[in-house]
């Protein structure tokens, strides 16, 4: 099934709603984040195309449990085993599908705590129908941090997560709309099996994206 030109979706064909969920937030992303964009065309220059190197997408938003309820309806569930992941002034929630990308959705903790979160004045100036971050799997972060470098696209901070550890990320600096901080392209590289996500690295990724 093809999801914009380029990229093949490969996934069960028994949840019509999940891939056209996907297809639909996708081609969006792609459409307003260059990094994502140049790296679709150049997988599908040589034939595999972005969609099966998606590792996770992540949705920002007021309400997690509220925005979550149209996930559930489309065959998505919570990972029990992951719990509530909390952060220094945001929370989030992890949700699966076999043979799609997972789903990260977060949101700032309310009152005091939650106001130096970056999460609500993103959510307030772009909605929540929209992933804010894709996380594409590399074998080598420092390779392909090199390679898009000479394409001309620039990364946030550094490399969260030491050299031979199970998780390791960055962030691309952000697209700017309107004068704000808008999507960003993760590079994610994963060891031995490990498949969840650590917060003390989502907390860091999340900071090298401010303004």
């Amino acid at each position: 099934m093809v999801l914009c030109p380029g990229i093949i979706l490969n996934m069960n064909t028994d949840s019509p709603q999940a891939t056209a969920f996907f297809a639909e937030y996708i081609k969006r992303f792609l459409s307003e984040n260059k990094a994502a964009d140049y790296l679709e065309k150049a997988l599908s220059d040589c034939g595999v195309g972005l969609m099966p190197l998606v590792d996770h997408c992540t949705l920002r938003t007021l309400d997690v449990n509220k925005r979550a309820e149209d996930l559930l309806s489309r065959g998505f569930s919570q990972d029990q085993n992951m719990g509530v992941l909390e952060f220094d002034n945001w929370w989030a929630k992890v949700y699966r599908k076999p043979g799609y990308p997972t789903l990260f959705v977060d949101q700032a903790f309310e009152g005091k705590r939650g106001e130096p979160s970056l999460i609500p004045e993103w959510v307030h100036t772009h909605g929540d129908q929209r992933f804010h971050h894709i996380a594409v799997l590399v074998e080598d972060i420092e390779h392909a941090i090199e390679k898009l470098k000479s394409r001309g696209i620039e990364f946030a901070g550094q490399i969260v997560g030491e050299p031979n550890t199970d998780l390791r990320q960055i962030f691309t600096k952000p697209e700017i709309k309107n004068g704000k901080a808008f999507t960003v392209l993760e590079l994610i590289e994963r060891h031995n099996g490990y498949q969840g996500f650590l917060p003390p690295q989502a907390d860091g990724l999340m900071e090298s994206s401010r303004l």
